[in-house]
């Protein structure tokens, strides 16, 4: 006698597959190519003559293109693209339509319908072995990182000289050593012992002249390759933080070459966004305000961030006294007054260098500096008539705030000076995730669905259905009545194993595919 089991065990049932379909149901809708324009910064607003210029050189090119929006908040603008073999041309010619100030990101835009969408229904993440995501190569800029570590020697000799009270002349020249100027041939002497003690991967060298005593520092071809090896090892570290804090599943950072770095988001759906922190190049410096009297070689002036004191200035000390490299945490926050700010933490060296720098100032002003590696993009002809992209990187320092000293600070305080939210948010994350060593380039960035992507989509489907098809026609033949039931609860297997693989969030690859070819033919046992 067949068993029987209760109403409410069928309606269970019953409810339990109908949620697993309506889960499972955004798989069906694939994704349409797209490009994602947002600003360089995440204060900067798309408006709709920002999109109408897009639109144009959208137009002009014979691209076709659908479903143009800007979200509520104003900070990204989605255009749809008819052709995914149009994207990397659709990005070259908005790009250029824009010009510097803009990030124009591939993407891949999500069609599935409200009435799925509003109950937190999404497809699932796809490998990059699949489609979804997006491949970038870096290259890391290893001459800046080499630059900044002469800067740093500058700054560090200045330091040393001036507390043994030596007095001289020291500059970094347009050659990149650290040039060092003294009235006597003593006081070079003095100099130089003192100078290789606190900088032994300079080569120093006696230069002499008609009425100064020179010294002429220099890096070693070992103490550069280690630079650069350092560099690029860092900025493998940082990039692998921020990875994890834009919380993408199975990413890939990885090095590739002498100078470059290979970036694999599968799965991410805000490009522009990604594109962005992952090519900051943010950090801090740290500075007193420079006295009045102080002389021109010793100060430097610099203008405020802000757009509320557009115009305003101060002039700093060339010295540093700490950078962002030292901070070991970095927390948005408000302050009193619900204004944006920053709680920053300082390794230990890093707060012994701020409590002995602000200890021995107290009332004066402390400028704090943001610094940002921003490019300048040209377009050269070459001889055979193509048009090649030249991207020239600059940076750009600004000053965020210059409060006074009242007491001698320690490893924690705040940044104020802010202008928003995001903002603060994105300087933390920035500092938390680390200081990039060396200025890193995007030289290459595409999407990997259009392609190999979607013939790995069909040849994996068909494997589904082929291994499917036999394992029904094998349990219909054999088993009859009860061959039948099996492959229904088989196919409520598939559909609610691709529901809870949507619901969480999981990525699917190629070898999960795979797994579910063998889930096919093992469930049946």
């Amino acid at each position: 006698m067949l068993n029987k089991y209760p109403l409410w065990k069928y309606l269970l049932v019953l409810f339990v597959v109908l949620l697993g379909l309506f889960y499972a149901a955004p798989n069906l809708y694939a994704p349409d190519p797209a490009l994602q324009i947002t600003g360089e910064n995440s204060a900067q607003l798309i408006d709709k003559k920002t999109l109408k210029r897009a639109l144009k050189a959208l137009e002009e090119s014979d691209i076709e293109y659908f479903g143009e929006t800007i979200d509520a908040q104003g900070r990204n603008a989605l255009v749809r693209l008819r052709d995914p073999e149009q994207q990397l041309t659709a990005q070259a010619r908005v790009s250029r339509a824009l010009g510097d100030g803009f990030i124009v990101a591939l993407n891949l835009a999500p069609t599935t319908p409200d009435w799925l969408s509003d109950y937190g229904a999404q497809p699932m993440k796809l490998g990059l072995d699949l489609s979804g995501g997006v491949h970038f190569k870096l290259e890391v800029d290893v001459d800046a990182a080499i630059e900044r570590r002469m800067e740093y020697s500058v700054n560090a000799t200045k330091r040393a000289l001036r507390e043994q009270r030596i007095r001289g002349f020291v500059t970094l020249n347009e050659q990149g050593k650290v040039e060092s100027r003294f009235k006597t041939e003593a006081l070079r002497d003095q100099a130089r012992a003192i100078i290789a003690e606190n900088s032994p991967e300079l080569v120093l060298d006696r230069v002499d002249e008609a009425d100064s005593w020179n010294l002429l520092a220099t890096m070693s071809q070992q103490t550069r390759k280690e630079i650069a090896d350092y560099s690029v090892t860092q900025n493998l570290t940082t990039l692998r933080n921020r990875v994890n804090e834009l919380g993408v599943s199975e990413p890939l950072v990885q090095r590739q070459g002498q100078n470059y770095i290979v970036v694999e988001l599968p799965g991410i759906q805000d490009t522009a966004e990604a594109k962005r922190i992952l090519g900051k190049v943010a950090n801090l410096e740290f500075r007193l305000v420079a006295n009045l009297d102080a002389a021109p070689s010793e100060k430097q002036r610099f203008e405020y961030r802000s757009p509320d004191r557009a115009g305003s200035s101060e002039w700093l000390e060339r010295d540093v006294i700490i950078t962002g490299e030292r901070v070991s945490n970095a927390q948005a926050s408000f302050d009193q007054n619900g204004r944006p700010n920053v709680n920053i933490s300082l390794d230990s060296e890093g707060g012994g260098l701020m409590s002995r720098a602000t200890r021995n100032n107290i009332k004066r002003r402390m400028g704090v500096l943001f610094i940002e590696r921003k490019y300048r993009t040209r377009y050269e002809t070459q001889e055979d008539g193509t048009e090649i992209v030249v991207k020239v990187p600059y940076d750009e320092k600004k000053l965020l705030t210059a409060p006074v000293i009242q007491s001698a600070l320690g490893a924690q305080f705040q940044i104020t000076g802010l202008d928003n939210p995001l903002e603060s948010s994105e300087l933390a994350l920035m500092l938390r995730a680390g200081a990039l060593a060396a200025p890193i380039s995007f030289v290459e960035e595409r999407t990997v669905g259009p392609s190999l992507g979607a013939e790995n989509i069909r040849m994996g489907v068909k494997s589904v259905q082929y291994g499917l098809a036999l394992v029904v026609l094998f349990m219909v033949l054999y088993y009859r009545v009860f061959g039948i039931a099996a492959v229904v609860a088989l196919t409520f297997n598939l559909v609610l194993l691709i529901s809870f693989m949507s619901m969480l969030g999981a990525t699917l690859t190629l070898p999960g595919i795979a797994g579910i070819v063998l889930t096919v033919g093992m469930a049946v046992d």
